[in-house]
């Protein structure tokens, strides 16, 4: 298990990447094609009222959150670019250029049941 990691301005968010030999997610909506590579993370995007305040930066905004939507991939260097092409994504919808966004990939433990 792979987590992506996304920084900008004192932020950050992370994504899962699930390898051939991790135990996918199996809540509604994940991939069911058996793909050797699932990515989940957070998708967000800012709004005038209503979410939840974030700071970032010298900013103060409200963001909301989409539930996580799984992609399956074949192979693990497409499923790190969606990843980490994903976590610049989402800072872009807040208004930070995607190319300040430094992409960490951290090696990690599944957690316990």
């Amino acid at each position: 298990m792979l987590q992506v990691r996304g920084s900008a301005h004192g932020t950050a968010l992370t994504g899962t990447l699930y390898e051939p030999d991790d135990e996918p997610p199996t809540f509604s909506g994940a991939p069911d094609d058996n793909a050797p590579y699932v990515w989940v993370c957070d998708a967000f995007y800012e709004v005038e009222s209503g979410g939840r305040t974030q700071t970032l930066g010298d900013r103060t905004l409200q963001v909301a959150f989409e539930s996580p939507m799984p992609r399956g991939f074949d192979d693990r260097e497409a499923a790190l670019d969606a990843a980490a092409d994903h976590v610049r994504t989402q800072f872009a919808r807040l208004g930070v250029d995607r190319s300040t966004v430094d992409i960490e990939v951290i090696e990690a433990e599944p957690q316990p049941e």
